[in-house]
């Protein structure tokens, strides 16, 4: 069975976007998040697959399965599916041992409701923002491990505090 997980980085305000791009850099996440996808499929809308940086677009060694409206919209190296379900249902009938959900806003929104594992990376920290991640309602998942950090924002040459969240999905 596939274990879906969504992925993301929050900044304690809730931020996870500017201007199509994030807020930070802190290399630790960034590690964190190819050691935890590397060798998976990776399910992000067009707006977050284009906002990657053009050396790492496609993402390496990851399956990109790009979400959009456009019907014409094919860039190189990636699976495209105009549903959400359509991308889960992908995955899960090719037997993958996990998918990766790794944004936007509305992606990870629809992951939610889907994801078995929850992977946060939680900024002790706030920023300036257009882009927040959902509302999410922790009465449904238990923390299964935290791991606290420290580490350069190297886009504000300041240190941060943050931690590696692992949650998992609540029996109900």
């Amino acid at each position: 069975m596939t274990e879906i997980i969504v992925i993301v980085c929050v900044a304690q305000n809730g931020a996870i976007g500017k201007d199509n791009d994030i807020p930070w850099h802190i290399r630790e996440d960034f590690q964190h998040f190819k050691e935890q996808t590397e060798g998976h499929p990776c399910i992000m809308g067009d707006k977050t697959y284009e906002s990657l940086p053009d050396n790492a677009r496609p993402l390496p060694n990851r399956e990109n399965i790009v979400l959009t409206f456009d019907k014409d919209y094919h860039p190189e190296g990636t699976t495209i599916f105009h549903d959400f379900n359509e991308a889960i249902k992908y995955v899960k009938d090719k037997g993958e041992e996990k998918a990766f959900i790794t944004g936007g806003a509305t992606i990870y929104k629809l992951g939610m409701e889907v994801a078995d594992t929850f992977e946060l990376t939680r900024i002790h920290k706030d920023y300036d923002a257009d882009t927040f991640y959902p509302e999410v309602d922790f009465s449904k998942w238990e923390l299964v491990n935290q791991i606290d950090k420290e580490g350069e924002d190297v886009k504000s040459k300041e240190m941060v505090k943050f931690s590696f969240l692992t949650y998992k999905r609540k029996k109900e």
